[in-house]
């Protein structure tokens, strides 16, 4: 089977790729990781390779020496950017590797978009990749349904309270709330592309769709889920672009990772890409379609994983 190297595949979306290629058997995958630890390879099943991001000649030898045909980036855009420049420059440089995923995982963001904080990295890599002579495909997939149904659904993603607080009862929708978006659950992305591997010919955007609704659709499925109403506030567009938000229960553990003013930033951003309209995708084919066999997670039946008594 072709071997796939997998950077970042110890956690988050990473991690769900590299269960989904274990589960579907399309590949033989390793992981790429700053730094080796015997008990995680263990853990995760697959050979762990640690890396230097910084050595673009050692990271095309490493691609070389162990016969990789396919790179697929879990790399965050916060940390990655320059890190996925360099893994792209040693895809093109290894003699084996043909094939490249870079770290989308939401959606594509062309120059158009380049004002907001987290297209940064994503254009870097895609402009990059755009120079070599690796096929690639941008897998985009809308927000992760994790969220809304942490702590009790399986997931490799740290949590995150944004828009919906489905614990405390409560909501903080941008805008009008009536924008569509795609929403997709990480164990179901893993799937499908351990199946895209199996096409012969990759187009530039692959889409997985779990389910795709409002931020006013998705608060009925809550209330209705929990069996109570959310006290709810709408977010003015003003508001987001001053990079805040209403403050939710949920936000508050994260203040003890980084500091308030960024957390509020952060999610004003996400918040202001749902609002644009930028992930109410309106693709000519998904995997979803190509794999019927692979049943994507819809938002209510995440919502009644993680909250159905």
């Amino acid at each position: 089977m072709p071997v796939v190297a997998i950077a970042g595949g110890t956690r988050s979306i990473g991690r769900a790729v590299l269960e989904g290629i274990q589960e579907r058997g399309t590949a033989t995958p390793i992981v790429i990781s700053r730094k080796y630890n015997k008990e995680l390879e263990q853990e995760l099943g697959t050979r762990l390779i640690a890396a230097d991001y910084d050595d673009v000649a050692g990271l095309a030898k490493l691609l070389e020496v162990n016969n990789v045909e396919t790179v697929i980036s879990g790399l965050d855009g916060f940390s990655g950017g320059s890190s996925e420049i360099n893994l792209i420059r040693a895809a093109e440089l290894s003699s084996v590797t043909t094939r490249f995923i870079p770290s989308v995982w939401g959606c594509r963001f062309g120059p158009e978009k380049s004002s907001f904080p987290l297209a940064m990295a994503k254009i870097a890599s895609e402009k990059e990749l755009e120079k070599t002579s690796l096929e690639w495909t941008a897998v985009c997939v809308g927000y992760f349904l994790d969220y809304f149904g942490l702590p009790k659904v399986k997931s490799h993603v740290a949590p995150l309270t944004m828009v919906l607080d489905i614990g405390a009862a409560k909501a903080a929708i941008p805008g009008s709330g009536n924008v569509p978006g795609a929403f997709t659950y990480t164990q179901d992305i893993g799937r499908f592309v351990g199946a895209l591997l199996t096409l012969h010919k990759w187009e530039k955007e692959s889409y997985v769709i779990g389910d795709k609704l409002t931020w006013n659709d998705f608060l009925k499925l809550a209330e209705e889920v929990r069996g109570t109403k959310f006290d709810v506030t709408y977010d003015s567009i003003e508001l987001i672009k001053s990079g805040k938000v209403t403050e939710l229960p949920g936000h508050l553990p994260a203040y003890r990772l980084f500091p308030k003013e960024q957390v509020q930033a952060i999610l004003a951003s996400l918040e202001q890409v749902f609002d644009k309209g930028y992930l109410d995708f309106k693709p000519k084919q998904t995997l979803n379609e190509l794999f019927p066999d692979i049943h994507a997670v819809s938002a209510k039946e995440m919502l009644e994983m993680g909250w159905k008594d």
